[in-house]
């Protein structure tokens, strides 16, 4: 006999309240595992939530607008005979929840105040006032305990959710001064969104910080009407290029940034590149090595001679954090902006392998389907205008990363070998640094070390 299964989402990377912009089953349709049931929209990113088992949909939990969250019910599926679980290993139905009490309107406690959790006596003294104000009774045995919140919490805690808490401790806004806007007072990824940019256009009066305490206090941004000029088209900001934006300005704020141009001399190497994939070609491999590859790999190198470029910096700018591992993302260029996907411990691949792992989430980019899980952890990064043109420019860090290289059009150049001068491929690279971490000297060791790396690749044996 078939089962009813309830489908739910799987891990999102720690995402809270994602919106649902698609569902893309009706009930009644017969899926298979792994099958795509509803899409939704993270701030960097769509993902697919699958059907965790093969069936037919019975009942849709959700639609267009909701949200939905990590262990989210998105679907009752029939599951078929061979996805049933045994009648042994069934979940049992949950127990009914008691009929919470009548209580006065007057009474409700502020949702503000969030319970807090079970464990140091103000925690516990906290939660039974809560219970108290609920009509719930207190355990047998205890005797009822009242008190004033405010003796106990010094000022109201900002009601957010974690997620939101997490967003804006990110991009360094103090919530206590941003307004919810949702029920209850609530704040909102939005409301944050929209204090930065009100700190950034100098309609707030305090901008978002990273630890120091004070504002940007900068002026207003222009008003104009440009249809006075002429005729005019409003295109909005994708949902990627907002959060990007908000980063990128508070990156550029925040981070002392300095940039070290160099050249590599990438004439054998790209010889090497041309000569492999001729080869896997043959193989029918489907791999196509880019000079990104050869980068990445490099790369991994320099971070290990050079560690303080494998780090990051605490918001107090007191703690420098080593990592013992190498990822490495890049940027790609997609129809909703910029995303960054990280190829993880990069140090311990190949070449061939990690081309084949950006091609693919290269592709996932493009099309829309990057997960979160794939655009986190990152150590260093690398924005590669090569296919595009240019001779330098100053890529912004990736906080809470201290570098990032930017690459850009290799070009044919006389270069002196010390009796006449010969035609070579020169590579230009261009380093930006977080300049409370990185000093000069190590910023110009790092890309020539990188340079040399790049003219001989028989150097990342070594």
């Amino acid at each position: 006999m078939a089962d009813l299964k309830e489908s739910r989402v799987p891990d999102i990377g720690g995402y809270d309240d994602v919106p649902v912009i698609e569902v893309l089953v009706a009930v009644g349709d017969t899926v298979g595992k792994d099958q795509g049931l509803v899409t939704l929209e993270s701030d960097k990113a769509t993902m697919e939530v699958p059907a965790e088992f093969a069936g037919v949909v019975k009942e849709l939990k959700v639609k267009v607008g909701d949200t939905l969250s990590e262990g989210g019910v998105v679907a009752v599926i029939e599951a078929a005979a061979s996805d049933a679980a045994p009648a042994a290993e069934a979940r049992p139905a949950p127990a009914p929840a008691p009929a919470a009490p009548v209580q006065d309107k007057a009474k409700e406690p502020d949702p503000a105040v969030e319970p807090a959790a079970t464990g140091s006596k103000p925690d516990r003294l906290a939660q039974a006032s809560i219970d108290a104000q609920a009509g719930k009774a207190p355990p047998q045995g205890a005797p009822p305990v009242r008190f004033e919140a405010e003796a106990l919490i010094p000022g109201k805690v900002p009601y957010a959710s974690p997620a939101v808490r997490l967003f804006a401790r990110e991009l360094g806004v103090d919530l206590f001064q941003v307004s919810g806007s949702e029920k209850g007072g609530r704040i909102s990824k939005e409301d944050v969104q929209k204090f930065v940019k009100g700190a950034l256009s100098g309609a707030t009066a305090a901008a978002a910080t990273g630890g120091g305490g004070n504002g940007l206090n900068l002026l207003p941004w222009p008003k104009v009407d440009f249809s006075k000029f002429g005729e005019v088209e409003e295109k909005p900001l994708s949902r990627i290029r907002k959060i990007s934006g908000a980063n990128l300005a508070r990156n550029w704020a925040m981070i002392p940034h300095v940039t070290q141009h160099d050249d590599a001399d990438i004439t054998e190497l790209e010889a090497l590149r041309v000569q492999l994939n001729k080869e896997e070609e043959k193989s029918k491999s489907g791999i196509k090595l880019t000079m990104l590859a050869f980068l990445i790999k490099a790369s991994a190198n320099a971070l290990a001679k050079y560690p303080d470029f494998n780090a990051s910096l605490d918001a107090a700018g007191e703690t420098l954090t080593l990592k013992k591992y190498v990822n490495i993302g890049f940027a790609a260029d997609t129809p909703n902006g910029l995303v960054v996907p990280v190829v993880r411990d990069v140090d311990r691949k190949g070449v061939l392998q990690i081309a084949q792992e950006m091609g693919e989430l290269a592709k996932k980019a493009r099309d829309g389907k990057l997960g979160p899980a794939e655009m986190s952890g990152g150590c260093f990064s690398i924005s590669s205008l090569g296919g595009i043109g240019g001779t330098s420019f100053t890529p912004i860090v990736n906080a809470p990363e201290v570098a990032i290289l930017g690459v850009s059009k290799s070009s044919m150049k006389p270069v002196w070998d010390g009796k006449q001068f010969v035609p070579r491929l020169i590579l230009p690279l261009s380093l930006s640094y977080d300049h409370r971490v990185i000093d000069g000297a190590a910023a110009a060791r790092f890309t020539a070390y990188l340079a040399q790396l790049l003219a001989d690749m028989r150097r990342v044996l070594l």
